[in-house]
């Protein structure tokens, strides 16, 4: 007997991830967001500037947002939206940057809003990332 594996998609638009993996997943009800950051298509990211002797001015603020707006098109391509979150999963490479990504986060979420927990790692896939996100949300399948 066989078991439904979900429906996997990878977002046009978005960044391509960097392994064989999709962007989110469906597994019934749910929706699994694979983590995400605030990397563009083509390989930038936002709340990044480098200077013209290469020193990098990273913006924890700009990049939460970012990373918020990248899962919220990543639901919305599978039928949801940020509405649907349940769960989300904060990994940041500095704690010191805790209180700009929660005041970023606020904009978006309340006490309403998804379980979360947060994180401290010791890097990201890229030195300029300071955040990644990964979320679950629950959004029913329409009856077929």
């Amino acid at each position: 007997m066989s078991r439904d594996r979900g429906e996997a998609l990878q977002v046009r638009g978005k960044a391509t991830p960097l392994g064989r993996f999709p962007h989110v997943k469906r597994a019934g009800d749910f929706l699994y967001v694979s983590g995400t950051s605030s990397r563009r298509p083509d390989n930038s990211f936002v709340g990044v500037r480098v200077d013209k002797h290469g020193a990098a001015e990273l913006n924890i603020r700009e990049q939460t947002r970012a990373v918020i707006e990248n899962i919220g098109d990543i639901l919305k391509a599978a039928g949801g939206s940020l509405a649907d979150l349940v769960q989300i999963t904060t990994y940041l490479v500095n704690m010191n940057d805790f209180r700009g990504y929660n005041e970023v986060y606020a904009e978006f979420f309340d006490e309403e809003g998804p379980t979360r927990t947060t994180v401290a790692v010791h890097q990201l896939p890229h030195p300029h990332l300071l955040i990644e996100m990964q979320a679950v949300a629950y959004h029913p399948q329409e009856p077929s």
